[in-house]
């Protein structure tokens, strides 16, 4: 039976969700390269902040004992900026939680549901503790991502955005920790003809909702099919100015579109979290990579947050693709991490364990790269704007220079 870095055995479902029988990639690399050379690997992979590999975070016992209980993958690391003269540090702490579901989708939709919650409150109580003080939680936490059936019957997992159930249990977190919290989930609109949208909601560190955000771009691709259950949202590139620090929540496949990051970055976001829902025959080696761009090019963090596990459904279903007919996604690979303006990133949580990343960020950083590399000085806004609005013209004709026969 494969085994992981340490030589522990694994579970199918584990071995299912590993990297060639290691449960991270950093993992893999550490078991086969040299010391030496692993530290020039790494240099290029995560890159460099201030000059050095990304410092790990201490965090209390109490901590790592609640992630050893409950099962859950445990990671901190640290961010740091150049001292300035004229501007105090400012230090935030942040957390990416990432889960499996908890019953089976043949479960009664309640019983689904008060699992998941039990499971990720113990995930949320270990941040708290580790003085997390902005906290994400993944794309449609709350339920199975059933968006690949068509099936209808799963909108019942949807609930209102301020005053539904998961968003009142998590405002009694926020009050307790003084934490913001980002909860997506599917939403109903009880105000208009009770539509669906993929939604998140942002709790304020006193438990108030401060407002939400609808994912921008649905995708139309594999076995995601979800635009049969709601549509593009309506609510623009909102910045959330918190007491933390200003925070925008680029949902899942929001990631694939530049333009997507560069309109909250406009909107003066300093960290864009992007909680995620995607399996690794589609998508993953793009995963790395989005995120850590969209960081560079709009000199703010981001924070990528996807779940883990299989999840199998009770019918087939098909999306068009050639595929046979089938029951599950794929697998969730989990592997949520954060980086940095400076391109600098940690390591990815677990591909198949629930995980709890916490990373401690010095926002001065954002400004600092901005100052550096003048990407936003160097943008050239006015020439892209003309061209976006030639583009969206019927009558428009591509710029292009044809050479002779």
């Amino acid at each position: 039976m494969p085994g992981t870095a340490n030589g522990d055995p694994k579970s199918d479902l584990q071995a299912e969700g590993s990297l060639a029988g290691f449960e991270t990639l950093d993992a893999l690399l550490e078991n086969y390269i040299p010391e030496d050379k692993l530290v020039e690997v790494k240099r290029v992979l995560h890159g460099a902040n201030r000059g050095a590999p990304v410092q790990k975070l201490p965090l209390d016992r109490d901590v790592h004992d609640a992630a050893v209980s409950a099962g859950f993958d445990l990671q901190g690391y640290r961010f740091i900026a150049r001292q300035e003269q004229n501007r105090k540090p400012r230090i935030v702490q942040i957390g990416l939680i990432q889960n499996s579901i908890k019953a089976p989708t043949t479960a009664p939709y309640a019983e689904q549901t008060q699992a998941l919650y039990a499971a990720v409150q113990k995930i949320v109580e270990a941040a708290g503790r580790a003085a997390v003080q902005i906290l994400c939680l993944q794309e449609a936490w709350t339920m199975p991502f059933a968006f690949c059936t068509r099936e209808r019957e799963w909108l019942e997992f949807a609930e209102p955005a301020d005053t539904g159930p998961s968003t009142k249990m998590l405002q009694k977190h926020a009050q307790k920790y003084k934490m913001v919290i980002i909860n997506p989930i599917l939403e109903r609109d009880e105000s208009h003809g009770e539509i669906i949208w993929n939604t998140a909601v942002v709790i304020g560190h006193k438990g108030n909702v401060l407002g939400k955000h609808r994912k921008n771009h649905i995708p139309r691709v594999g076995d995601f099919n979800e635009s049969t259950y709601y549509l593009e949202g309506n609510t623009g590139h909102p910045v959330f100015d918190t007491v933390y620090g200003r925070i925008a929540v680029n949902i899942c496949y929001g990631r694939h579109h530049p333009l997507n990051w560069q309109a909250f970055g406009m909107n003066g976001a300093e960290i864009v979290f992007n909680p995620s829902a995607t399996v690794g025959s589609l998508s993953e080696p793009l995963w790395g990579i989005e995120a850590r761009n969209a960081a560079i090019a709009n000199s703010y963090f981001t924070a990528a947050i996807n779940r883990v596990g299989t999840e199998v459904f009770p019918n087939d279903f098909t999306s068009g693709d050639g595929q046979a007919a089938h029951k599950a996604f794929g697998h969730f690979y989990g592997s949520s991490y954060v980086a940095a303006p400076d391109g600098s990133r940690t390591p990815g949580l677990s591909r198949y364990k629930d995980g709890l990343m916490v990373a401690e960020l010095d926002l001065n950083l954002c400004r600092q790269v901005r100052d550096q590399w003048g990407f936003q000085m160097t943008a050239r806004y006015e020439m892209y704007a003309k061209l976006f609005q030639d583009y969206v013209e019927p009558q428009f004709q591509p710029q292009r220079i044809k050479e002779s026969q």
